[in-house]
């Protein structure tokens, strides 16, 4: 399998996640402190919403990698 096809594999898989779940969340740590033996810190959740249009145009932009990327004249 070489490498064009693997990377269209992988960009329909990215596209198909993004379409099921729709978001994704993460947690960042954004401050922290530390007061003599204790350590305090802040954790924030974050998320990011994939839009449906990008989803689809990832399988759509994959899947046309993987029909047309092989062609050689």
């Amino acid at each position: 399998m070489n490498l064009l096809r693997l990377t269209a594999i992988l960009i329909i898989i990215g596209g198909t996640l993004g379409l099921v779940y729709g978001s994704f969340t993460y947690t960042k740590e954004t401050r922290e402190t530390k007061l003599g033996p204790i350590d305090m810190s802040i954790k924030e959740k974050e998320t990011i919403n994939v839009p449906v249009w990008a989803g689809a145009g990832a399988i759509t932009f994959g899947s046309l990698i993987l029909l047309f990327g092989n062609k050689r004249d």
